[in-house]
C-alpha cells in the first residue's frame, strides 16, 4: 500500500459530476439497495450550512478517487446555549482503493485542516472499528445525544472528536443533523437517470 501518491485538495465545480458519480459508485448497494449519496452531496453543495472550504476532493494520477464534505449544525445543550459543531460526509473513496489506507489518510486531512479553521467538534453517524483510529468516540461519552432517539436506544453509531480539547467539557445536550441531508426517494430515482444504469440488490448488512 502506498497512499504517499496523492493529492488532497479542494473539489472545483467541473469536478462535480465526476465526484458524483465517485460517491455513486462507491456507496451503491452497502446500505440500501442502490444508494442516495450522490444526490445528497448535490443538495448540500447549496445548502448554506455547506462549509465550501472542506469540500475536499483525493486525486492520484490525475484521476479522483476519494472525497469528503462537512457541514455546520449545532448541538441545543439541556443549559439553553447553541453550540456550534460541525457534521461530516458523505466520505467515499473509489471502491478498488476502499480499505487501503486512503480513506483514513484523507479523513485524517480533513479532520486537521478542520481544526485548523477553528472548528470545535465534529459529530455524525459511523462505525467506530474504522473512526476510532482517527480519534472519534462514542458521543455518549460526552453526554451528546442524537435527536429522535428514544431513550435506552442503540447509540453506538453516533460518533464524536472534538477538534478543540475541552470543546464539549460540560455540555449535555441533543445533536441536530441538518436538513439538507433528507432527501426525497423519488427525488433521488429522478437524478439518478443521469448516471449510467446499475443493478439495485438487496444485500446481508444493509440497513435500509
Amino acid at each position: 500500500m502506498n497512499t504517499n501518491d496523492v493529492i488532497i485538495r479542494l473539489e472545483k465545480t467541473e469536478d462535480r459530476r465526476e465526484v458524483e458519480n465517485l460517491v455513486r459508485e462507491s456507496f451503491w448497494n452497502v446500505y440500501r439497495p442502490g444508494c442516495s449519496e450522490h444526490y445528497v452531496i448535490h443538495v448540500l453543495r447549496d445548502d448554506p450550512a455547506f462549509v465550501k472550504e472542506l469540500d475536499l476532493v483525493m486525486e492520484q494520477d490525475g484521476r479522483l478517487i476519494g472525497q469528503n464534505m462537512f457541514m455546520r449544525t449545532v448541538i441545543n445543550a439541556d443549559d439553553g446555549r447553541v453550540i456550534p459543531v460541525l457534521t461530516m460526509g458523505p466520505i467515499g473513496i473509489t471502491p478498488e482503493l476502499k480499505r487501503r489506507g486512503y480513506g483514513k489518510k484523507l479523513l485524517d486531512e480533513s479532520l486537521r485542516r478542520a481544526a485548523e479553521l477553528g472548528f470545535g467538534a465534529v459529530l455524525f453517524e459511523g462505525n467506530i472499528a474504522f473512526y476510532g483510529k482517527s480519534g472519534f468516540h462514542y458521543a455518549r461519552e460526552f453526554g451528546i445525544r442524537y435527536h429522535d432517539l428514544p431513550e435506552g436506544a442503540d447509540s453506538s453509531f453516533f460518533l464524536c472528536r472534538e477538534l478543540i480539547p475541552g470543546y464539549l467539557k460540560g455540555i449535555t445536550g441533543v445533536y441536530q443533523t441538518p436538513q439538507g441531508y433528507y432527501v426525497g426517494d423519488a427525488d433521488v430515482e429522478e437524478f439518478d437517470r443521469a448516471f449510467p444504469p446499475k443493478v439495485k440488490r438487496k444485500l446481508p448488512g444493509q440497513l435500509f
